[in-house]
């Protein structure tokens, strides 16, 4: 499953990367694809927690124009 993930440079010139369909799950790196790759670890443990305490794993929505 794909999650949209943001990532923004902050005051410091870190990048944080956040998925905000997974509340709390966010990250950084120095660089971009830093971030990008500790984003993808910290869903996967995110996903995993889900999973291990029976809890649901949110569904991705598409937005769609209108």
């Amino acid at each position: 499953m794909k999650y949209r993930v943001l990532i923004e440079q902050d005051e410091d010139g870190m990048f944080v990367a956040e998925v905000s369909v997974l509340p709390g799950c966010i990250s950084q790196g120095r660089t971009r694809e830093e971030a990008l790759q500790n984003i993808q670890e910290a869903i996967a443990a995110y996903l995993e927690s889900l999973k291990a305490h029976g809890d649901p794993i949110p569904q991705i929505t598409p937005h769609t124009a209108e």
